[in-house]
């Protein structure tokens, strides 16, 4: 499992990459699975998760904003 120091880092390779946005798309999409495999994140977050893993939840929005979600 990756750190979620690890997962911004992806994050900031594939965004910064000459990659076509389809492609950014697909790798930020397979990234957003990883997490929500990895640390469990539901598919209803209630604001008791929420507040419980603040940084999971900021990185996860944060692709999720970049993909247009």
């Amino acid at each position: 499992m990756r750190t979620l120091r690890q997962i911004n880092a992806v994050y900031e390779h594939i965004i910064q990459s000459n990659l076509n946005e389809r492609i950014k798309e697909m790798k930020l999409a397979s990234l957003m699975r990883e997490m929500e495999r990895d640390y469990h994140i539901p598919l209803v977050i209630y604001e008791d998760w929420k507040k419980e893993n603040e940084q999971v939840m900021a990185l996860y929005r944060k692709i999720a904003k970049r993909r247009g979600l």
